[in-house]
């Protein structure tokens, strides 16, 4: 038992949990992307004050005038956080060196050969390295293999003396954007927290549930990353799957959608994915492969993951077999028929084009001399390969002057009737259309 009048032995972190729940605390968010701004945008509107840090200028000057260059974010809300000073942003990384929370959120690609890039993970470490210090928590938000935050987290502020979850503190947290959904937003998305230690997990909770509605502590760094990669591998197995399936309804002369539909009324045991003309955005074709990367250098096998991406990979290539099939029925060859497609985004009611199965059967048509069109009113132009092609307004002439329309994203903004009535012959990869044209259009 302490003797009487001993002072509390202060547990690690304390003193930064208090500043964190006064609103003293400084954050400092490293990347201003799809993820980044969001998180940045988020704290501010808690009270914090955020600098944001971003190598391209073009991201630096846009908020410099308090305005938003990602949908998800409303302007109005970035310009109001910007004139009451609670919303900086700078190419240069010494505000981070004020900055008692630090969290990255940079981007997680793939290399050449497929495999983890943590190229950005690594320059931005090394860009901090200067700037950490006594006391402060560091956050890493990007996608990456188990393991990463305690292989290259850790070393960064252990190569600047500072012993983690005593001096200073680690933790991951996954980043659950999901670009477009309005329901789920990043204050009421449940956030993961994994800490290196005991104390750091505490110190990165009470960050988040500054601005966070529900925080989830696991037990470790390594379980959060694991999540992560769960989660997606999840989505990008099972809609693999439902490719595949599509695959054989389609020689089986079946309407999948009506499939899925009807196996989806049973009320237990089943959930619906829906197969579509490939994967597409930041997560689905990319993380899975991070969880395969992982498991050969464990000596296992990820068969699901592998032939899941196979599969996907492959929609694509399906989709223009189909194509040329539906033109050859009209005695057209792909090479100088007019393609029409409906959607260069890689799903709904968003604008982003990374990784978009679109923009690959873009690619596939062209090669096999195909003029090529598009309709998207997110995404004005789009580059495929060494050629740019710009947006067409929809409209009943263009949709007339095609010889196929291919819709390759549902977007809300497509008239369905408008593109029934006048569209010679349709091939439909998201369902669209639901069972109505006819002879005249042919689904996935």
């Amino acid at each position: 038992m302490s003797p009487a009048g001993a002072e509390r032995e202060v547990e690690p972190g304390e003193a930064l949990r208090r500043r964190i729940e006064e609103r003293a605390a400084r954050l400092a968010v490293v990347g201003l992307g799809y993820a980044g701004l969001p998180l940045a945008v988020a704290f501010a509107r808690a009270g914090f004050q955020v600098d944001g840090i971003d190598l391209d200028r073009a991201r630096i000057e846009a908020l410099g005038r308090g305005e938003s260059y990602i949908p998800d974010v409303a302007g109005a809300v970035v310009g109001e956080l910007v004139r009451a000073g609670r919303l900086r942003a700078s190419a240069e990384y010494g505000p981070a060196a004020a900055a008692d929370c630090v969290l990255i959120c940079v981007p997680t690609p793939l290399g050449k050969s497929r495999e983890p890039d943590l190229c950005y993970v690594h320059a931005a470490l090394e860009a901090l390295g200067p700037h950490l210090r006594p006391g402060q928590l560091l956050v890493l938000e990007s996608t990456v293999y188990p393991g990463t935050t305690q292989e290259l987290v850790v070393p960064a502020l252990e190569r600047q003396g500072l012993r983690v979850g005593r001096d200073a503190f680690v933790a991951f947290s996954p980043e659950r954007i999901d670009p477009g959904n309005r329901t789920w937003r990043i204050e009421n998305t449940p956030k993961l927290i994994g800490g290196v230690s005991a104390a750091c997990t505490r110190v990165a909770a009470a960050l988040y549930r500054a601005a966070i509605a529900t925080v989830i502590e696991v037990s470790s760094a390594a379980v959060a990353e694991m999540a992560k990669l769960w989660e997606n591998t999840y989505r990008a197995v099972n809609i693999g799957f439902a490719n595949e399936m599509a695959l054989l309804c389609h020689r089986l002369g079946l309407d999948v959608w009506e499939v899925i539909e009807a196996a989806a009324s049973k009320p237990f045991g089943f959930q619906p994915f829906w197969p579509g003309p490939g994967l597409g955005g930041h997560c689905l074709p990319v993380d899975p492969l991070y969880l395969s990367w992982k498991a050969r250098t464990v000596r296992a096998q990820a068969r699901f993951i592998e032939l899941a991406d196979e599969i996907n990979r492959a929609m694509p290539l399906h989709c223009l077999q189909r194509i040329a099939d539906l033109l050859n029925q009209d005695g057209k060859p792909v090479r100088n028929s007019r393609v029409l497609l409906l959607g260069m985004a890689y799903k709904k009611n968003v604008g982003d084009t990374r990784e978009s199965p679109a923009v690959d059967l873009a690619a596939l048509l062209l090669e096999r001399g195909a003029e090529v069109r598009y309709a998207d009113p997110y995404v004005p132009s789009c580059r495929i390969g060494e050629v740019e092609l710009h947006a067409v307004a929809l409209s009943a002439d263009e949709l007339r002057q095609a010889d196929l329309v291919a819709v390759l994203a549902d977007h809300d903004a497509f008239e369905v009737e408008l593109i029934l009535q006048h569209a010679r012959r349709i091939f439909d990869a998201r369902n669209l259309t639901r069972g109505r044209g006819g002879p005249r259009v042919s689904r996935l």
